[in-house]
């Protein structure tokens, strides 16, 4: 922070009155407020973060796992019989190779099956059973062989493809970086914030002026809700308008959710905050938080995959209730009494967090 800004801090909470008395606009709480704002409004590097970085990361990952045709898998046949057989199969390109050729493509990786004749007519498939394509292929292969033989299935089935909006990787993926961003940046703007200041001797300078303590830390929520609108609106907007991310449920209950996660991810980052007295002590704090809730709480792939023993602590986790709501409302189009089991756990962290962090505050 400043020495000008400083000033305007002392100057906003003396608590000097005009002869008309103080104005809304020359009120404490609004000028500590302010301040939030300037203070984030001059780093680069936190409007990239917040606001840049979450929508890089959307349109990469949204493009890279768009929803795409089949691919089509590429096998190798060492005869003209089996080429021919196997190229029945449209989801299959066959080369025609000769035999050390052939093995040649396979230990390569150029392709991910290699079909030849074995002795008594059968046909012998050599591929890799540890690779996904491999797997594939050899049911594939062995689908046009037995159809090109002659087998009929027993029952008839038909495909209707359902691609719907939802059920893409980018539908799960957006609220989960809204999820990640809410807690982002709501814990590194309270924890920095105030570790810079206590470390400049910022505090202790105010809780020496008239300023009511609870200003200070209320002026922190209160540009955290205003900002809010800016961060939510700008990522939800971004999947909604490039790669229709369904917002299903009432926006007011979006809202509402955001905000109660906003303000507990807040209340965390100020308990985090609330006795460390370097930056390099309150980062490491942070990281040591956020970093498990990252990897465990669903923000790129579903918690599902973890153990069914890790899963009651990763469903108590803030951050996993959050996304966990977010997806209900944007993809299922959830109310809040649906997700009142994950509001409970969103309200429990808020309260015992700001508690805490009441009673461990420490100014100097």
């Amino acid at each position: 922070m400043s020495d000008h800004t400083i000033s305007d801090v002392r100057a906003a909470v003396t608590g000097k009155k005009s002869p008309g008395g103080i104005s809304l606009a020359d009120h404490p709480l609004v000028q500590l407020t302010l301040v939030r704002f300037l203070e984030f409004i001059r780093e680069p590097e936190a409007l990239f973060w917040v606001f840049v970085f979450p929508i890089l990361l959307a349109a990469g990952l949204g493009i890279a796992f768009r929803n795409r045709p089949a691919d089509v898998l590429r096998i190798a046949a060492v005869t003209p019989e089996l080429a021919q057989s196997l190229r029945q199969e449209k989801l299959l390109e066959v080369l025609q190779l000769d035999p050390e050729a052939a093995q040649e493509a396979l230990r390569t990786g150029k392709v991910a099956l290699l079909a030849v004749p074995g002795s008594s007519g059968t046909i012998e498939y050599r591929y890799d059973d540890t690779n996904p394509e491999g797997r594939a292929a050899r049911m594939l292969a062995d689908r046009a062989i037995q159809r090109a033989a002659g087998r009929v299935d027993p029952v008839a089935t038909s495909d209707q493809l359902m691609r719907e909006t939802g059920s893409r990787y980018i539908d799960f993926l957006i609220p989960g970086l809204l999820g990640m961003n809410l807690m982002g940046s709501a814990i590194w703007s309270m924890g920095f914030a105030i570790v810079d200041a206590r470390r400049k001797k910022l505090l202790k300078r105010l809780v020496a002026s008239p300023m009511p303590r609870p200003y200070y830390l209320l002026s922190f929520l209160l540009s955290r809700i205003l900002m809010l609108v800016v961060e939510v609106g700008v990522l939800v907007g971004f999947g909604a308008l490039f790669f229709h991310v369904p917002a299903r449920g009432s926006l007011l209950d979006l809202a509402v959710v955001c905000l109660l996660a906003s303000l507990s991810f807040s209340a965390l980052g100020l308990l985090l905050a609330s006795r460390a007295r370097t930056i390099e002590a309150a980062s490491g704090l942070m990281n040591v938080v956020m970093m498990p809730m990252w990897i465990a709480s669903g923000v790129f792939f579903s918690s599902q995959k973890f153990p069914d023993m890790m899963q009651p602590v990763i469903k108590v986790l803030p951050l996993t209730a959050v996304i966990d709501a977010l997806r209900a409302n944007m993809l299922q189009g959830a109310n809040l009494a649906r997700m009142a089991p994950q509001v409970g756990i969103i309200v429990f962290w808020l309260v015992i967090c700001f508690a805490l962090a009441l009673k461990l505050f420490r100014w100097r």
